[in-house]
């Protein structure tokens, strides 16, 4: 059995980190580089909720695989976690946990996995596995990082134009425009 637990610091409040995190395109956009990954079943766009499932392609080590997973914990906007259904690994599930704190939100991700194969699996996953996932959480991460933080510094300067209030903050179909509405 592996285990990586990562943590990050984002000036972004904890709601717009908890959506951030579930949501399917967002996903998609900060992995690409790293794996080419896409939803192709499931939820696929939007806001993925409690007991729902998506099914990711992606390549990994040059190999195109599938993995289905299901949201199987939901506490919003503190954590939720999703649990693979069908994949290459033995077992996986990725916890999402966040916590307000002054100034932004601490984004933890901890991921339990195990490879099949037996004593083979545990040595790819101590060798081989671990830094790979390791590697993969910690750059989606950053890229989340710098989209809320972004997002924040564009819907900031907008809200204080006066003169530009019924405009959109973002493209169609951009989520953060509610999130930072000040009242």
């Amino acid at each position: 059995m592996a285990y990586v637990r990562k943590e990050i610091f984002v000036k972004a409040p904890i709601e717009a980190c908890f959506d951030a995190a579930r949501n399917i395109e967002i996903h998609s956009k900060t992995v690409w580089r790293h794996t080419r990954e896409r939803a192709v079943g499931g939820v696929t766009a939007g806001l993925i909720g409690d007991g729902e499932t998506v099914t990711f392609e992606a390549r990994h080590f040059g190999i195109r695989q599938q993995l289905q997973a299901k949201v199987t914990e939901y506490n919003r906007p503190y954590m939720f976690a999703d649990t693979m259904l069908k994949g290459a690994f033995k077992h996986m599930t990725h916890t999402h946990l966040f916590k307000e704190t002054d100034g932004g939100t601490i984004m933890t991700d901890i991921l339990d996995f195990s490879s099949p194969f037996g004593i083979v699996g545990r040595l790819f996953d101590r060798l081989v596995l671990e830094r790979y996932m390791t590697s993969f959480i910690t750059y989606r991460q950053v890229k989340l990082k710098e989209l809320l933080e972004q997002s924040r510094e564009v819907v900031e300067v907008r809200l204080m134009n006066e003169h530009a209030q019924d405009e959109p903050v973002f493209g169609k179909g951009f989520l953060w425009a509610s999130l930072w509405r000040r009242k």
